[in-house]
């Protein structure tokens, strides 16, 4: 079991201070990695921060900022490499949706997303191969798919469209760095309870829905992907990489 420790690591969490990040972050700081956890909001980073330092992890660090604008993101992975010296571990987890039927979506609505679910990935994903391959380190990034990564549901086009453009940037990206033991492999979460969701699982009839849908018969919890997480960031992983992991209770198996 010890090749799924994480002492010594450094990890960033990109929309680490709630929901899947949260769980994500939490769950390597659990296995012994030093966390830096960036998000929007001040408040909920420092939530966060408190509640990690009570985990195994020693070093949690916070980092206020906004993933949409693209164009600082390499500043902000020089700043938090020098300060942890050096990252091991990149999880891109954060993400948003604008929702609403394909012929109303507006273009505004529609950049917003593909920015923040694609492009941020892969500037930070960019910036944190440079930095790997300078030092001539390896290293493991995790990408957040989703279940739409494979299949979509109505009203939902430009979340669908940048999740799928993970799910191909996650395999060209892994064969561009194999070469320099970079592995990118990448996590598509099924209905997760958190509070982005909170709207969905509160709403009892389309809760039903996806409970029937589901083999599993439950929505998951956000420590169900961070166990994945953990997987994909450690040693135990190191022959895999270009692959998509699906935990989503069996939704995607059935007809």
């Amino acid at each position: 079991m010890q090749k799924f420790r994480l002492e010594g690591k450094s990890a960033i969490v990109t929309g680490g201070s709630k929901g899947i990040g949260f769980g994500i972050a939490t769950a390597l700081a659990e296995a012994g990695a030093d966390i830096a956890l960036v998000a929007r909001n001040q408040g909920d980073l420092e939530r966060a921060q408190s509640t990690l330092r009570g985990l195994s992890s020693e070093t949690v660090e916070v980092y206020p900022f906004d993933m949409s604008i693209v164009e600082d993101i390499p500043a902000l992975f020089t700043q938090i490499s020098t300060e942890m010296d050096g990252i091991d571990i990149l999880v891109n987890n954060a993400g948003g949706t604008r929702r609403g039927p394909a012929e109303s979506v507006a273009i505004e609505d529609w950049q917003f997303v593909i920015t923040l679910n694609v492009t941020s990935v892969f500037v930070m994903s960019q910036a944190f191969a440079r930095d790997r391959i300078q030092r001539q380190e390896g290293g493991k990034i995790i990408n957040i798919a989703s279940i739409m990564s494979e299949v979509v549901r109505e009203d939902n086009a430009p979340y669908a469209a940048s999740k799928g453009a993970i799910r191909q940037l996650t395999k060209s990206l892994s064969i561009d760095w194999a070469k320099h033991k970079i592995n990118v492999n990448g996590i598509g979460p099924g209905y997760i309870k958190t509070e982005l969701t909170q709207p969905l699982w509160e709403d009892e009839e389309f809760s039903n829905r996806i409970l029937e849908k589901t083999p599993l018969a439950r929505w998951g919890d956000p420590d169900d992907i961070g166990s994945v997480a953990v997987f994909l960031a450690s040693a135990a992983s190191d022959f895999m990489t270009g692959q998509i992991v699906y935990p989503e209770g069996g939704i995607l198996s059935r007809f």
